[in-house]
């Protein structure tokens, strides 16, 4: 008779099998509106999906918005509506590696390369010389800073920027608090591409809920929401590679601080306090001694890393006071 272990393993290995073949969720019918309504473009190959929204005619404004990892486009869903009565243009895409933009594996993920897409579609666009308005999130705070420093260098074809507002992003790697599993997928070696195998629902909202407030948790569906946009075009297989960031702001950290010291363009920090990937106060204490002529707005101390979904009306109220006070 065969060892215990042994039929166990065997009755394991197509389960397994069958586990890490399971196709992505279906789209939720918010969510599929969102896709439904955007677009793609092609860079270098790769297809890009982003959102443009025509809102108040006549303004001659623009507001680029640039979303947080590990999520999309689809976080700035809450206020969207109300950047329109604002903006003439709200415009926002998928990063690579993110959302319902193509996923390539193996690629070299890199904030170099963001950078140059969020161009790209401003070209594609025909907005490049265009005076835009960054907001970003996460993520997408360490693109503005690439940007930004490409702003300041004045090379040509790179955009203009009008006012930059940042919002819960580790701009700082000696105040950056990486999540547990992001430590592993990022620095795991040869174990990060099981990991990022074996990564379902239940890990990844375990994983997310933590860095929202006890009050502003997200629910279940819209957990769900940001997972199945995580799972398209096998999104959970790339989330190793494009953790490397972490890596890049370390490395590039000069640059992209310095970026934001230096330059005399509007900026302005959204931030919710109760944070636990960028902490209070640490975090807010270096920022502004590093930025003293940076605005900052705190929102409630009950909010956390994702304000613009945690408190969308008290974020838009505090962008619309920075966008009016200039």
């Amino acid at each position: 008779m065969r060892e215990w272990w042994v039929q166990v393993g065997l009755l394991a290995v197509p389960l397994l099998a069958a586990y890490l073949h399971i196709p992505p969720p279906q789209l939720s019918p918010a969510l599929h509106s969102w896709k439904s309504s955007g677009k793609f473009f092609t860079y270098k190959g790769l297809r890009i999906f982003y959102q443009d929204s025509v809102g108040v005619v006549g303004s001659p404004e623009i507001v680029v918005l640039l979303h947080g990892f590990p999520t999309s486009s689809y976080d700035w869903y809450k206020i969207w509506e109300g950047l329109t009565l604002r903006f003439h243009r709200v415009i926002a895409l998928d990063f690579l590696g993110f959302g319902f933009s193509d996923k390539p594996r193996p690629h070299h993920y890199s904030i170099f390369e963001q950078a140059s897409i969020v161009e790209a579609l401003l070209r594609h666009l025909g907005l490049q010389n265009r005076r835009l308005n960054l907001l970003s999130h996460d993520y997408g705070d360490i693109v503005a800073q690439e940007l930004l420093y490409r702003f300041k260098q004045n090379r040509s074809g790179r955009l203009t920027i009008k006012s930059l507002c940042l919002s819960n992003g580790g701009i700082f790697p000696e105040t950056h608090r990486p999540l547990l599993l992001q430590k592993l997928l990022k620095d795991g070696g040869m174990l990060s591409p099981i990991l990022t195998r074996l990564m379902n629902f239940f890990v990844f909202s375990r994983g997310l809920t933590p860095v929202f407030g006890p009050y502003t948790r997200p629910s279940e569906s819209e957990l769900w929401d940001m997972w199945a946009g995580i799972r398209n075009n096998d999104g959970n297989l790339v989330i190793d590679s494009l953790l490397q960031y972490i890596n890049q702001r370390k490395k590039f950290r000069r640059r992209w601080v310095g970026a934001l010291a230096s330059v005399t363009i509007p900026i302005h920090f959204i931030y919710g306090p109760l944070d636990p990937v960028n902490p209070y106060p640490e975090f807010l204490d270096l920022y502004r001694k590093t930025l003293p002529r940076s605005t900052v707005s705190i929102l409630d101390d009950h909010i956390s890393h994702y304000p613009q979904l945690e408190d969308p009306m008290g974020f838009l109220n505090a962008y619309m006071g920075f966008i009016n006070s200039f």
